[in-house]
C-alpha cells in the first residue's frame, strides 16, 4: 500500500469521526466487507461533484469528494481525491464565503485585527485573507468574515504526516519530516512563539540568518510551550520531505507552513504520536 493510499485512509477514519487507527493491509472489520471499488459508481461521484464545483457550490463538492475518501479507499486515484478535498476544503476555508463556522463582524470602533483576532482566537492574517485585505487597515462599519472554529494538528511520525483539523473533520493532509533516530517527542503539545523568517540559534553556534542557506528552519517556525526546542518549521531541504530526517522538530516544505502559520493562533493544539 503507497503512501498517499495510507493518507487517504487516514483522512476517512477521521472523517468517520472515529479516531485514527493503526492502517494495516489487512483492517480488522472489514472482512465481511466485499473487496473492490465501484469505478462506475465513483465516477459518478466525482462528476457530480465537479458540476458543483462549476456551479460554485464549494460544500456539496467537497462532501462528496469527502465521501469518496471514506467509503472509497482502494479507488485507484484515490490521492488524486484526497488532494482535492484538501485544496478546496482550504480554498473555503480562507474564502469569504458564509460557512457554519463563521461570523460576519461589523467592525466599530475600536476595533483593529489583532483586537479581533485575539476575540475570535483566530490570527490576523487569517482575517485578511479571508476579505482580500490588503493592509492592516479596517474601516468602522466594514464587515468582515471570520472563521471561529478552533484548529487541531496532528502528526503521526510512523507515516511522516500532518493532519489539520476542525472539530473532528480532516482539512488538509499534510507530507512532514520528523526526526531522525525516533528523536520527535510524542504527547500533547501547544503553539507558542511564531516566527517570520526565524534565526535558528543552533547548538555550539553563532545564531544563523533567516536569509542564510545553512538556516535549516525555512520560512517559519511555530515553537511549542512544552518544549520550546521543539516546533513546526520550513526547510531548506525539499527532498527529505517524507522521512525522519530532522533532529527532533516536524518539518514541511516551505508553502505548506506558511499555509498553516496563517491558520493557527498561538495555543492551538498540537499531538504527535508514534
Amino acid at each position: 500500500m503507497n503512501q498517499r493510499r495510507i493518507i487517504a485512509i487516514v483522512a476517512a477514519v477521521f472523517l468517520a469521526g472515529i479516531g485514527l487507527a493503526v492502517i494495516s493491509k489487512h483492517k480488522p472489520g472489514t472482512e465481511n466487507r466485499p473487496s473492490g471499488t465501484s469505478t462506475a459508481s465513483v465516477s459518478q461521484m466525482l462528476d457530480e461533484a465537479a458540476q458543483y464545483e462549476a456551479k460554485g457550490d464549494r460544500l456539496k463538492a467537497k462532501d462528496l469528494y469527502a465521501q469518496v475518501v471514506s467509503d472509497h479507499p482502494d479507488y485507484d486515484k484515490i490521492e488524486e481525491v484526497q488532494d482535492r478535498l484538501g485544496a478546496l476544503s482550504m480554498a473555503i476555508i480562507t474564502s469569504n464565503m458564509p460557512t457554519p463556522q463563521t461570523v460576519l463582524h461589523e467592525v466599530v470602533p475600536g476595533d483593529s485585527l489583532g483586537k479581533l483576532a485575539k476575540q475570535y482566537n483566530t490570527t490576523t492574517e487569517f482575517i485578511k485573507k479571508s476579505n482580500d485585505l490588503k493592509s492592516d487597515v479596517i474601516r468602522v462599519g466594514q464587515k468582515l468574515r471570520v472563521w471561529t472554529a478552533p484548529f487541531t494538528v496532528l502528526v503521526d511520525k510512523s507515516q511522516n504526516i500532518l493532519i489539520l483539523k476542525t472539530a473532528e473533520e480532516v482539512v488538509k493532509v499534510y507530507h512532514v519530516s520528523t526526526g531522525a533516530d525516533n528523536s520527535t517527542p510524542v504527547g500533547h503539545f501547544k503553539i507558542a512563539a511564531k516566527l517570520v523568517d526565524p534565526v535558528w540559534f543552533k547548538a555550539g553556534h553563532k545564531p544563523i540568518p533567516s536569509e542564510s542557506p545553512e538556516n535549516e528552519l525555512g520560512s517559519r517556525w511555530m515553537g511549542f510551550v512544552e518544549n520550546p526546542q521543539y516546533g513546526i518549521h520550513g526547510t531548506i531541504k525539499p527532498n527529505l520531505i517524507g522521512q525522519q530526517a530532522t533532529a527532533g522538530c516536524v518539518r514541511l516544505v516551505n508553502h505548506d507552513v506558511e499555509e498553516l502559520f496563517d491558520l493557527l493562533p498561538a495555543g492551538t493544539q498540537v499531538t504527535i504520536q508514534d
